[in-house]
């Protein structure tokens, strides 16, 4: 898209002119950019982002806000925990947000799958990372590494278990929870163990070397620069040398041109070195593949059973 269309007729006008596989993933972006920033002037104090939306717990369920996992103002995370728990297994939510944008917070990205899991007896930890200009997303996977070695020391304190867990990614934060999955050093470094599963909600990011040689969006410029040396490093799939951490299920939005391939290329090495993944292709749209998730129907019930194949009830 050259820049004197954008400045003759606008960002929403240019988005009518992309084709729809170019036009969705950016109109989301900036559909989630708006709605988390509508988020945070509507608070009432001046905090680093908006509150836990305690609407969506259920019954005696409690949540514990903005709890440190590290030094910097952005290692935070938040603990829904059911009325009762002991033993539970606990969800690891990671959001999306171009790499740039989100928050753990955001009702679109957490409060279904609060209502849903929190109500089936688990613990759902969503968590906030340093984002970009700060670090690149090979920094922010350190982050999130970090973020799930705390939820794994701590969870006994939250009466969950931590050999039960699932971490689960978003877009951006599917791109990082991926390459987590993919190379068992990242956790390692911070003292964390293997998780049971993985799932991957609208990556379309495992092969970053394969998105930046052909057309992409502006936002992969800004996330990978044009190092391809770093490009390899932020691919799961150039990072997948051995059989994967935990089992994935990898949701593709088949309204996309370039996610599901990308889903498929990883799955497809991924099982000749002994892992599985699963590949779930579904007629929503990317911001849709996380905001539904946890409503009644086929689509969570699907999540559900990958999560049963793990061990997960």
């Amino acid at each position: 898209m050259r820049r004197s269309v954008l400045r003759r007729f606008g960002l929403l006008a240019a988005l009518a002119l992309l084709r729809p596989a170019q036009a969705g993933p950016l109109r989301d972006m900036l559909r989630e950019r708006r709605d988390q920033r509508d988020a945070v002037e509507g608070k009432a104090s001046a905090a680093d982002g908006p509150a836990p939306d305690k609407s969506a717990l259920p019954a005696g369920a409690t949540v514990e806000a903005d709890v440190a996992y590290g030094e910097h103002a952005a290692n935070r995370l938040d603990v829904y925990r059911p009325a009762r728990a002991e033993g539970a297994p606990l969800l690891f939510m990671v959001h999306g947000g171009g790499w740039r944008n989100g928050d753990k917070a955001n009702p679109r990205s957490i409060r279904n799958k609060v209502s849903r899991w929190v109500a089936k007896g688990y613990v759902v930890v969503s968590i906030n990372y340093r984002m970009l200009p700060e670090v690149a997303p090979v920094e922010q996977a350190e982050d999130v590494a970090k973020a799930l070695a705390f939820v794994q020391r701590s969870a006994r304190s939250w009466d969950a278990d931590p050999t039960r867990v699932l971490v689960m990614g978003h877009s951006a934060g599917a791109h990082l929870v991926s390459l987590l999955t993919a190379d068992p050093t990242i956790i390692a470094r911070h003292g964390g163990q293997p998780w049971l599963g993985t799932v991957s909600l609208d990556s379309a990011a495992f092969d970053v070397v394969e998105i930046m040689k052909g057309r992409h969006l502006g936002l992969y410029d800004t996330a990978f620069k044009s190092d391809p040396a770093y490009w390899q490093q932020a691919s799961p799939v150039h990072r997948l040398t051995g059989k994967p951490v935990a089992p994935m299920l990898a949701v593709c939005s088949s309204k996309r041109s370039d996610s599901c391939p990308q889903a498929r290329a990883f799955a497809a090495k991924a099982g000749p070195l002994g892992g599985r993944v699963t590949v779930l292709p579904v007629d929503m749209t990317h911001m849709e593949i996380n905001e539904q998730l946890g409503l009644g129907g086929a689509y969570t019930e699907s999540v559900e059973a990958f999560m049963r194949s793990v061990g997960l009830p």
